[in-house]
């Protein structure tokens, strides 16, 4: 939801470590980002210091397993697939650029932005999503000042496990239900942005409604976002569907090595 061509790259004992070329994507990735970027930026996803420091180890603790499932699937589809970590480093490269586009929202503590997770499910699958959202979400951290080392946990749980297992399950769901190949992909990417928003939003208010009701809170933050998610997620549906039709016209092969022929063309 692979790509290492035969002989693309050389395959160390470790299995484990992502290759030169998966490196080198995501670092330019990040330094074309960096040179468009304005030089006023916002802090997007939870901000460092906005969780109290119990909440961001729970989301850590919450997190971990999943980046670590995401690094023994890479190994495992590594030796099964073709061409597997070329594909996962565009992924990763494109949800690094696609995620930081920010919206401030100021009553929420955090900020909008587009997600990208609901296509990378579909394209390389949630496990890998979630590892290629991790290095993303670190890279941002470091070195554009987007989200914070502290609630690298509780991004990551929002916006890759949550958004990218939503996409996933909505995507499949949905083809089984016999609903079009790109209505599937549409529906994959509205959900997995509004997904990613709800967890955030849960999270904040578990941390911070202290003697008040945490559905009040949680209702009050997922207000605060949605005169901005609700037509961002729609729009990344958008952008989902039109990804994958984009494939589908030019490349369908691709679409068989990642596992995705059964998922259907009508």
């Amino acid at each position: 939801m692979g790509w290492v061509g035969q002989g693309y790259g050389h395959n160390h004992g470790d299995g484990f470590a992502v290759n030169t070329q998966f490196r080198r994507w995501m670092l330019v990735g990040a330094a074309l980002f960096v040179l468009a970027s304005p030089s006023a930026v916002y802090a997007m996803h939870i901000p460092e210091g906005v969780l109290p420091p119990q909440w961001a180890l729970l989301w850590y603790l919450v997190a971990i397993p999943f980046v670590m499932w995401g690094l023994r699937a890479l190994k495992v589809r590594n030796r099964q697939t073709p061409l597997l970590k070329p594909m996962v480093a565009l992924v990763g490269a494109a949800i690094f650029v696609i995620s930081c586009m920010p919206i401030p929202v100021p009553v929420a503590g955090s900020c909008s932005h587009p997600c990208g997770t609901g296509l990378a499910a579909i394209l390389i699958g949630p496990e890998l999503t979630v590892l290629v959202t991790s290095i993303a979400l670190l890279l941002q951290a470091l070195f554009l000042s987007h989200g914070g080392l502290t609630t690298l946990g509780a991004n990551i749980t929002s916006m890759g496990i949550a958004g990218a297992f939503s996409g996933y399950a909505i995507f499949h769901l949905a083809r089984r239900a016999q609903v079009p190949v790109l209505w599937a992909a549409f529906l994959a990417g509205v959900l997995s942005d509004w997904m990613t928003y709800a967890t955030t939003s849960f999270e904040l208010a578990s941390a911070l409604h202290g003697a008040g009701p945490l559905w009040k809170m949680f209702a009050a933050i997922a207000l605060a976002f949605l005169p901005t998610q609700l037509p961002l997620g729609i729009v990344e549906g958008a952008m989902a569907a039109g990804v994958y039709r984009f494939i589908l016209l030019r490349r369908p092969g691709l679409l068989e090595s990642l596992g995705l022929a059964n998922a259907g063309v009508a």
